[in-house]
């Protein structure tokens, strides 16, 4: 029925009366119905009270109820003073982000832009709000001017407007190869990245509008997202072998992914990165790309088609026995050619991923064979359309071949072409110092590029886009980038996901108090993650009053 804290007298024999303090709760009696209190925890007397242990309960109680209330209750038990509660808003996450947004120089950075600017709006604390909502809550930049002053304290009090923000993208476009730069060189320096090897990959993301209009960048192309009706744009990422974004690209819709690594290896070389291995994914293999690749002494790791191809073929066709480095990792090194046109290729074999190419190939057999006798039994009138439909099946058509007679049967040489693929991948490399197994495990690492992808557009909500002038579009995937660089930092030091991390330090919240001597805002008392995850990310806890506002 509730518990409570209620107060008994007891009178003793020399008149006086004692006073103590019981933590009870009201149960009912089993046969006779009537409601009685029963005793769950004595504090003892009134007069020795350990004040102080009853006020560390109640804070560590605030730990389970809302934040708004945890503020409430916790100016409660330091003495009201007339202070009355006002409002409350998540605090952790920004705190968090604004401290790694300090320590990676992108205030310092740009500050030295805006030295000789003589702009009066808040620059640097608009481009903050906006890249700490695309990694706390994504919403469109109208959005953003109400949730910074509404929902989230950024650390100032500072009004946001949205001329604010949309100046402020337009200066992080006009200084961005500077921008990037400095804060990537930051956060290689800050974090002791080694930048030997840099993942490269592109994905697109498209527009809800019928006609792109007058744009460089907005094109139809072939979607990744299977939208060809919509316009897109090409986004390029490099990371490092860490998973930190390194630089961002943003180029037109129906660009060829191997047209993009002419500029993005020019743009890199020009940060005189050192020696740095490019691993890039089997859209990117040229012969043209390879020359580039290895302009000004850089060298490659490439992802090949396993068919198409004559060297690839050849090297596939190699003999020799496979190393075995793990249970779902076996490679082979082979040579193909001779002189300067000489290519050295590592063939990688995954043996559970081969027992399940096989598994797949079986099903999709069977279903050939169903569909094959269902065609039979049609009327011939009918077959020629189910026949097209069967070839031209993504999955099953693959497996099919058309006789003289125009019947259908299964063709077994492509299966057992197929077979010897299963559950390979192959490789090509420039660099001969680097061993085959490093190789084939940097490749593998390929993957942290698309994890990116994956939280710029699930996380961060790169799309959709409201933008519909190419200067914004950049602008935008710009902010994304500099959150996800914020993530990953915050991911790497902390060994938690950002969902985790961004969960339990959404709790910290702050409050606003006010009276007539003026405002208080004091944060919600810390949990031990909370503390936990600013000693891992080397952060300087808050104090739990953060600014006191008297009347004059």
């Amino acid at each position: 029925m509730g518990m409570y804290v209620r107060t008994i007298k007891r009178k003793n024999k020399d008149g006086s009366v004692v006073e103590y303090i019981q933590l009870a709760h009201n149960t009912r009696h089993p046969e006779k119905g009537y409601s009685r209190a029963e005793v769950i925890y004595s504090f003892g007397r009134r007069d020795q009270l350990d004040v102080e242990a009853i006020k560390r309960l109640v804070r560590s109680l605030c730990r389970f109820v809302s934040p708004e209330d945890a503020l409430a209750l916790q100016v409660e038990s330091n003495g009201n003073h007339g202070l009355r509660f006002v409002s409350s808003r998540s605090a952790g996450g920004a705190l968090v982000l604004k401290a790694l947004w300090d320590r990676v120089n992108i205030k310092q950075c740009l500050d030295k832009i805006l030295k000789d600017r003589s702009f009066t709006a808040p620059m640097e604390q608009a481009l903050f709000a906006m890249v700490a909502n695309r990694a706390l809550a994504p919403a469109s930049k109208l959005a953003v001017e109400q949730w910074a002053d509404k929902d989230v304290y950024l650390g100032t009090d500072e009004q946001i407007q949205v001329q604010h923000l949309y100046r402020s993208m337009d200066l992080l476009l006009e200084h961005q190869d500077a921008i990037q730069k400095e804060v990537f060189w930051s956060t290689a320096n800050l974090l002791n990245l080694t930048v030997d090897l840099i993942f490269f990959d592109t994905t697109n993301t498209y527009f809800e509008i019928d006609d792109p209009g007058d744009s460089e960048l907005k094109a139809y192309c072939k979607s990744k997202h299977k939208r060809d009706d919509l316009p897109h744009v090409t986004i390029g990422l490099a990371v490092t072998r860490e998973g930190i974004p390194v630089r961002c690209w943003v180029m037109p819709g129906n660009q060829h992914d191997a047209k993009c690594v002419d500029q993005v290896q020019k743009d890199l070389n020009n940060w005189k990165l050192g020696r740095v291995i490019w691993a890039m994914d089997r859209g990117m293999t040229s012969k043209e790309n390879r020359r580039i690749l290895q302009r000004a002494g850089g060298q490659y790791i490439l992802g090949e088609k396993l068919s198409g191809n004559k060297a690839n073929e050849e090297a596939l066709n190699r003999g020799g026995r496979f190393k075995v480095l793990n249970d779902n990792l076996h490679i082979k090194e082979v040579f193909v050619g001779e002189g300067t046109g000489r290519r050295r290729f590592i063939i990688a074999y995954n043996p559970q991923q081969a027992k399940h190419d096989s598994r797949t190939r079986e099903k999709v057999l069977k279903r050939i064979g169903n569909e094959l006798s269902a065609i039979d039994k049609l009327a011939k009138d009918k077959q020629v359309k189910a026949k097209y439909h069967l070839l031209t099946h993504k999955s099953m058509g693959r497996y099919l071949k058309e006789q003289k007679n125009g019947k259908l049967r299964i063709d077994q040489a492509k299966i057992k072409q197929d077979q010897k693929l299963d559950g390979k991948y192959l490789l090509s490399t420039s660099d001969k110092s680097l061993s085959a197994e490093d190789v084939a495990l940097g490749y593998k690492q390929l993957m942290e590029i698309e994890r990116a992808f994956r939280t710029l557009k699930s996380t961060l909500s790169l799309r959709p886009i409201y933008h519909t002038k190419d200067d914004r579009i950049r602008s935008h995937v710009l902010l994304c980038w500099l959150a996800l660089l914020l993530v990953r930092i915050a991911e790497n030091e902390s060994g938690l996901t950002w969902f985790r991390l961004h969960a339990e330090m959404e709790r910290l919240h702050i409050g606003e108090f006010v009276n007539k001597d003026g405002r208080i805002l004091q944060y919600t008392e810390l949990t031990p993650n909370q503390r936990n995850i600013f000693k891992k990310l080397k952060i300087k806890p808050p104090r739990n009053l953060k600014k006191v506002d008297l009347t004059p």
